[in-house]
């Protein structure tokens, strides 16, 4: 889905169609884009914390329309997060709990 998303923002970013919600993101600029997926991205955080589905479901359709706006603005294609992606997958994490600090 967000390979379609993607190439609806790029759609409309080559062919502008007047009153378009995607025009109006691009003509405002890369700041006003990356405001909308902070802005959809808190709201998916507040649905779930309200373990609310539909809320949740609308929200992340939200912030993946606005992250496919701003790959298209910032020129990282799909295949681009596809590759880091792959590249990642079946790697064993570095993540881990930090040591208890004993001594001052």
């Amino acid at each position: 889905m967000l390979e379609t998303l993607y190439k609806e923002a790029l759609d409309r970013k080559n062919n502008p169609k007047e009153g378009s919600y995607t025009n109006y993101l691009f003509d405002k600029g890369l700041d006003k884009i990356l405001k909308k997926v902070g802005e959809e991205a808190t709201e998916v955080v507040i649905g779930a914390k309200n373990a609310d589905k539909d809320e949740i479901a609308n929200e992340t359709a939200d912030v993946l329309y606005h992250l496919a706006v701003m790959l298209v603005e910032t020129g990282v294609s799909i295949e681009d997060v596809n590759a880091v992606l792959q590249a990642r997958q079946g790697k064993q994490s570095n993540v881990h709990d930090r040591p208890e600090v004993t001594e001052y």
